[in-house]
């Protein structure tokens, strides 16, 4: 089978040419459709996964189709549709697992950082931790909905958004506009802080009701006079500032998401947050059922995010791009024959 390896910190991703992998107990062996490039992928090559195991092949937005099923695995046909996102697994007895956030399991395994991924023609996978695809959802522009549909979906889920929320989203790209698109879905309002007016259009066209370009107003100031500020405050960009500038639009009793970071500290004022009982969740991927109720949602209304089709061996190229252009063309998926 063709594979793309990423074989160390700063190394570029090279093309190379594997035997198809053999599946053990409870595992499954997952023909690949289509895997999206996410923006983890350059994290990983830069070296911000101090656990990462090299080589590995990245990717974990992957859809595909079961092409073998291993001893002891159940609900998996050979032919399924499915999909395999961000944790690969997890040690099922720790109190996380048994009570179904192995995401949050101290001993879990990350998908195409610490084992092998969907830069490949074929890939092994957990029976358990595999998601069947609804029916109707295309399994390419579907790749997505495994990080950047997962994250802003249970993001939005765990910070209470629901029918009349505030909800400000900073950073309408990969998952800032899935965020927009969801949190219109669930009957919230919406507004979205870009860098400048040149996402306002779509913002507009997903459903958002107001738009605030950051190079020319204080976000902060902005959002304070949407009604008094954002219960919700989900910060999609690649930067921990980004979410720090609008932290003082929201309203009292809201809450700022981490979904988009990078590894500057995040640094906040005590006093406004003790007055107005303000929080902060962070919020990682998903665990498995986080990621059925994602596809279930977005079949349901329609979601899907733009994508722009590759090959595997662009693969290299389309990270790289992610490092120097600032900008995705929509999000690209590599497509397998």
């Amino acid at each position: 089978m063709r594979a793309v390896v990423a074989n160390a910190v700063n190394a570029p991703l090279t093309r190379v040419e594997r035997d198809v992998p053999e599946i053990g107990p409870g595992e499954v062996l997952v023909k690949m459709t289509a895997c999206g490039v996410c923006f983890s992928d350059l994290k990983l090559i830069q070296g911000e996964y101090a656990f990462a195991r090299f080589p590995v092949i990245p990717g974990h937005e992957i859809t595909g189709t079961i092409a073998a099923v291993g001893d002891g695995v159940a609900g998996h046909r050979v032919g399924d549709a499915v999909g395999a996102q961000f944790l690969y697994d997890s040690d099922g007895f720790c109190d996380y697992c048994v009570s179904g956030d192995q995401i949050l399991c101290p001993r879990k395994r990350i998908t195409g950082i610490v084992v092998d991924g969907g830069y490949a023609e074929y890939g092994v996978f957990k029976g358990a931790y595999v998601t069947p695809l609804p029916s109707g959802l295309d399994p390419v522009a579907a790749a997505p909905l495994m990080c950047a549909g997962l994250t802003a979906f249970n993001a939005l889920r765990r910070a209470g958004t629901h029918a009349g929320s505030r909800v400000a989203v900073v950073g309408a790209g990969g998952i800032g506009a899935l965020a927009v698109r969801y949190a219109v879905a669930m009957g919230a309002r919406v507004a979205v802080v870009g860098r400048s007016r040149r996402g306002e259009d779509r913002a507009k066209e997903m459903g958002a009701e107001l738009f605030v370009a950051g190079a020319e107003t204080d976000p902060a100031a902005a959002l304070k006079e949407w009604e008094g500020g954002a219960g919700i405050l989900l910060n999609a960009a690649p930067t921990t500032a980004a979410g720090t500038a609008a932290f003082g639009g929201l309203a009292p009793d809201g809450v700022l998401v981490l979904c988009g970071y990078d590894s500057e500290p995040l640094v906040l004022p005590s006093q406004p947050m003790v007055l107005n009982r303000l929080r902060v969740l962070a919020s990682p991927s998903g665990s498995p059922h986080d990621l059925r109720d994602t596809l279930a949602f977005s079949a349901q209304h329609g979601i899907l995010p733009e994508v722009t089709p590759i090959d595997l061996d662009d693969a290299p190229a389309a990270v790289d791009t992610r490092a120097t252009s600032g900008r995705t063309g929509g999000r690209r998926v590599i497509v397998f024959d």
